[in-house]
């Protein structure tokens, strides 16, 4: 069972403060999400009315054509997982993870048992005495072992090492292909989970950006790597997003698609191309200036 999540003018304010502002989104069931902001864009904003943690301000969120909030049925289906344990500090992980099965209609607890090894979660701890990645690692192992129909993942995984990351990533991705659900990631480890999300989607200032498939994405830049005078050449009066050398080598990513002409040009110049870095196109994507012209 998958959700499909439709997002109608949201909009999500604090006080004076708009954190998301008349937000129009649709994500079809069944595809692993990557929603990328920077710090303060209103990524968890959006994801917490989904999730029903709080109403909106305007506007309206719909998961599988029903409204989420004050919905029971609905959101035992729907996963919020943060980079903190929802239970309190008091709490052992035994009984967290007791509490969660309880509460979980889908929940596996195979899995769960073997989620606790991999991370190696201390299950006599208190919650109050897990380190930052002890506390991150539970709250994942709770998200992929729940298999809700909605799942997603704020942010979740901060606290944990790079290994213990990877060993993460690699569950969502094993587990999803086995037991297909949709999933969102909120992240700003681009590059490092960019490989995951089948599409993305670029929120600024509580604004959409951008929402399309990753490589189509990727697809809205170059990177053009060849001799030193060559790719300046070639890429001059273009938008640079990015630029590295070695030695005689220079390796340009510049904003914007080629023609057939401009590739055939490349081609004869000994150019190679390549797709952009999601980091690099992220970055360009909001930043103020580029935020505002590509909406």
């Amino acid at each position: 069972m998958t959700l499909s999540l439709e997002v109608n003018d949201l909009t999500v304010r604090y006080g004076d403060t708009v954190a998301v502002d008349g937000l129009t989104l649709k994500l079809d069931g069944g595809k692993i999400y990557g929603l990328l902001g920077r710090n303060g864009s209103g990524k968890t904003s959006v994801l917490s009315v989904v999730a029903a943690f709080r109403r909106p301000s305007g506007g309206a969120v719909h998961v599988d054509g029903a409204e989420p909030f004050e919905n029971a049925a609905l959101t035992r289906q729907i996963c919020f997982v943060r980079d903190r344990v929802d239970a309190q500090d008091g709490d052992c992980v035994r009984k967290v993870l007791r509490t969660a099965r309880a509460l979980r209609p889908n929940w596996d607890e195979e899995y769960a048992q073997a989620l606790v090894e991999r991370f190696d979660l201390p299950l006599k701890k208190r919650i109050s005495a897990l380190s930052r990645g002890a506390k991150s690692a539970l709250s994942v192992t709770i998200g992929l072992a729940a298999r809700a129909p909605l799942t997603i993942f704020d942010e979740s995984y901060l606290g944990m090492d790079a290994p213990s990351r990877y060993a993460f990533y690699d569950e969502v991705l094993s587990d999803y292909m086995a037991h297909p659900r949709t999933v969102i990631v909120s992240t700003h480890l681009i590059e490092e989970v960019g490989s995951l999300f089948e599409e993305v989607v670029i929120i600024d200032k509580g604004r959409l950006v951008a929402h399309d498939e990753t490589e189509a994405l990727r697809g809205r830049g170059v990177a053009v790597t060849g001799p030193a005078d060559a790719v300046e050449a070639f890429t001059v009066g273009r938008t640079v997003l990015g630029d590295q050398r070695l030695g005689g080598t220079r390796s340009t990513t510049v904003y914007g698609q080629l023609t057939d002409e401009e590739r055939t040009r490349a081609r004869a110049a000994g150019l190679d191309l390549g797709p952009v870095g999601l980091q690099d196109l992220f970055v360009h994507l909001t930043a103020h200036e580029g935020a505002e012209a590509h909406r």
